[in-house]
């Protein structure tokens, strides 16, 4: 049995954070993330491909937006270099997510091998929910509660890819598309539960306010333009809040 999770010894020991994770996956983020990919491997179908092309997708990028990037573009028969240059545009937002996520997992003796491996692994909801629980584990604790949890979800993720391509018709178009849209509408979710730091609550503010602003200027860029500009501003409002507290940014 895995104890509760506290302040003072987290889980109690690696091995137990490591399940704790993956008990921490099983519901809502399996859920969320699975009904996603069963639209993925619908869409893989739609695109004329084999199973195996979706599965190789969200074995090596497991990265949702770029993967239907891939097979949107790949029907539309545009060019390898256009499939790669959206894909990697896409990709992009990964970084900084892996710049932020990384020191908290670190810990004394650890091999750095490890954590090369675990950033293949950062996505948006592992990153999320392990930024939430990081803080209130013991430091040795943190990389293996991230790695059950973003195990699970992974796992879950290869399965319903495989599923949602081998039920033909078993799933109207409309339904398999909006599955699609229940990942980022569960992020929104996600990161409204946890809004006790000021940045979040600025970035979330920010592109509330400058998406449909910058939809009606350029729609084919106010996604970029409303994260840039709005995670910009916030960064910046961050910083000079700490600056006049006296203190440094969090992390």
């Amino acid at each position: 049995m895995i104890p509760a999770l506290d302040r003072t010894h987290g889980y109690g020991s690696p091995r137990l954070a490591l399940k704790g994770g993956a008990r921490a996956a099983l519901g809502v983020p399996v859920l969320a993330l699975g009904a996603s990919y069963l639209g993925l491997g619908a869409l893989v179908r739609e695109s004329g491909l084999a199973v195996w092309y979706g599965l190789l997708s969200t074995a090596t990028a497991w990265a949702l937006p770029g993967q239907i990037l891939l097979f949107e573009l790949y029907a539309l028969g545009a060019t390898l270099l256009a499939i790669g240059l959206g894909v990697g545009f896409s990709a992009a937002r990964l970084l900084p997510m892996t710049m932020t996520l990384l020191p908290w997992l670190r810990s004394p003796g650890r091999p750095r091998w490890r954590y090369f491996l675990a950033a293949h692994w950062i996505a948006v909801t592992g990153w999320a929910v392990t930024l939430q629980v990081a803080p209130k584990l013991p430091a040795e604790q943190r990389l293996p509660f991230f790695t059950g949890f973003t195990m699970t979800i992974w796992g879950a993720s290869m399965a319903c890819t495989a599923i949602g391509y081998m039920l033909p018709g078993a799933l109207p178009e409309r339904v398999s598309l909006a599955l699609l849209f229940l990942n980022p509408i569960y992020f929104l979710v996600l990161f409204l539960g946890d809004l006790k730091q000021r940045p979040r609550r600025y970035a979330l503010a920010f592109g509330f306010v400058l998406g449909p602003l910058l939809f009606l200027v350029e729609p084919d860029w106010s996604l970029l333009g409303a994260g840039l500009i709005g995670g910009s501003l916030a960064f910046w409002l961050a910083r000079r809040e700490a600056r006049r507290a006296g203190q440094g940014p969090r992390p």
